[in-house]
């Protein structure tokens, strides 16, 4: 038998035409939901090159000549330090009190830990809730309750860890190796033992890293829900656009994603070394 007739022998039979054509009824969705949202949003890509001046006039703005630099950077960079501080709080309040809460709610969720079917799916629809809001509009909403400062934005960061804590958190233990857990339960053992002896010392390295997502999550979203009145260096920000002072609002953008990258290295490192 030659290498011909071996390799057709061998060969893959094409695909049937039903799934064909159901490959090609997906690609004919995917582009006609592109095409109508493309329609429906007047995306323009020509506009994009002849907004260009403007986009890069604005950019001049930000960066002054090297004397004004000087003089304007220098004396504004030190009242820089104290929002700044603000936002790194605000997101840390958010990530601690969020992890505190979303523990319980992490076990009654999952399937393997949960007490009852009814209290999971409790759980779980409240999860979603929690996710199906973002937290920028959670800061909108608690502006105008608890007034304009870190508050909102505390609570609004709390709102978020949890539900993207408890989720993650969730299906990390339903994953979980079930012979330990089933060992204790024939054992005897009563829930709370079982989750902490059996579910614990597994998911805990993953969930630390979890943590640090969330928390270098949180440092970004806290300069943006600062925008709406939450406080912190984002809510300085949102002053100076306002005043149209383009070479402080420069020097905030320098100085967060001086931040944001040094915590996202950070954050990462520490992950690294988890997991």
């Amino acid at each position: 038998m030659g290498p011909e007739l071996t390799g057709a022998a061998t060969a893959a039979p094409p695909p049937p035409l039903v799934a064909r054509l159901r490959g090609l009824l997906s690609l004919a969705i995917v582009l006609g939901v592109v095409a109508l949202a493309y329609w429906q949003t007047d995306f323009d890509v020509a506009a994009l090159f002849t907004g260009s001046a403007d986009f890069w006039r604005f950019f001049g703005r930000l960066v002054p000549p090297l004397p004004e630099m000087r003089s304007e950077w220098g004396a504004y960079l030190p009242q820089l330090a104290g929002p700044l501080l603000e936002t790194l709080q605000i997101a840390y309040v958010g990530t601690f009190f969020g992890t505190l809460l979303a523990v319980p709610l992490i076990f009654l969720a999952s399937a393997n830990t949960a007490v009852d079917r009814v209290s999971m799916w409790v759980a779980r629809v409240l999860l979603t809730v929690l996710r199906s809001i973002p937290d920028l509009l959670w800061a909108a909403i608690l502006v105008p309750i608890l007034v304009v400062g870190p508050l909102p934005g505390a609570v609004a960061l709390t709102l978020f860890s949890i539900g993207v804590l408890a989720k993650l958190g969730s299906e990390t233990v339903e994953a979980i190796d079930p012979g330990p857990l089933e060992a204790l339960r024939a054992a005897g053992a009563g829930r709370l033992a079982t989750i902490v002896y059996a579910v614990v010392p597994q998911i805990a390295a993953t969930m630390v890293s979890y943590v640090l997502y969330v928390f270098e999550i949180n440092v970004r979203a806290s300069v943006i829900i600062g925008l709406v009145g939450a406080g912190g260096i984002g809510f300085l920000l949102q002053v100076q656009l306002n005043f149209f002072n383009y070479t402080r609002v420069g020097l905030i953008i320098v100085v967060i994603f001086l931040v944001v990258l040094a915590i996202d290295a950070v954050s990462v490192w520490a992950r690294s070394k988890l997991i």
